[in-house]
């Protein structure tokens, strides 16, 4: 990585980059050309100040910082927790907010006592065997890459642990919420070895950014009711 003052940016793709790019920009970082055209297909954008930005798959962002192709990303808090990866977390960004939560059918609810056996469909297999243990809870858990709701309605599991952001999804599946395991929201990440080969560089950054973040919150304090 050398002791280059550029820095590479790892951001996700959707959603949360769209929460981000207020951020982002408050803090000095120019992403117009990311942004100016959508049918643009490019992954990777060099912008002004040094800055180059890869463009990735949300879940993608903390492998892209772990092996020192990015030295910051942008990752969600769930990610984060499932992979337990050696990654430096300097600011909760506040965005992509969502909650991690067992669900499981209406009128067909299975208990969560001790001893009890629980299939279990998720995207987040370490997180809910955790959860699980800690309430005494003998869960199988089954693996699943997308639409884990599917599980409890065709009968491959009780449970399912997914993220929920308002929840319609589980409604219209005829699910109900149990608990939430995890509060969720998006983290700066740093990768270790670039905050010591750049660290005059990144802590400017994490610096703006903290500014940015709290210049949000006074603005949401002042037009607050």
């Amino acid at each position: 990585m050398g002791g280059s003052s550029s820095l590479t940016f790892a951001l996700p793709k959707g959603r949360i980059l769209k929460q981000a790019l207020p951020l982002l920009t408050r803090a000095g970082i120019d992403l117009r050309a990311v942004v100016a055209n959508k049918g643009d297909r490019r992954l990777l954008f060099d912008l002004p100040g040094g800055i180059r930005a890869l463009l990735v798959k949300p879940g993608d962002v903390p492998t892209y910082v772990e092996y020192g192709i990015a030295d910051l990303g942008i990752a969600g808090g769930d990610t984060l927790a499932e992979d337990e990866r050696d990654l430096y977390e300097p600011l909760d960004l506040g965005i992509g907010a969502c909650r991690l939560v067992i669900a499981e059918p209406r009128g067909r609810p299975t208990p969560l006592r001790r001893g009890a056996h629980i299939r279990v469909a998720t995207k987040y297999p370490r997180l809910a065997l955790r959860y699980y243990r800690s309430r005494g809870v003998q869960a199988e858990i089954i693996p699943l890459l997308g639409s884990v709701e599917l599980g409890p309605i065709t009968g491959l599991s009780d449970h399912i642990v997914d993220l929920v952001e308002s929840g319609e999804t589980l409604r219209q599946n005829n699910l109900t919420e149990v608990v939430t395991i995890l509060h969720v929201t998006s983290r700066l990440i740093v990768h270790p070895a670039s905050l010591k080969l750049k660290h005059g560089t990144i802590s400017r950054t994490i610096s703006a950014l903290r500014e940015a973040l709290a210049l949000r919150e006074l603005g949401a304090s002042v037009t607050s009711p």
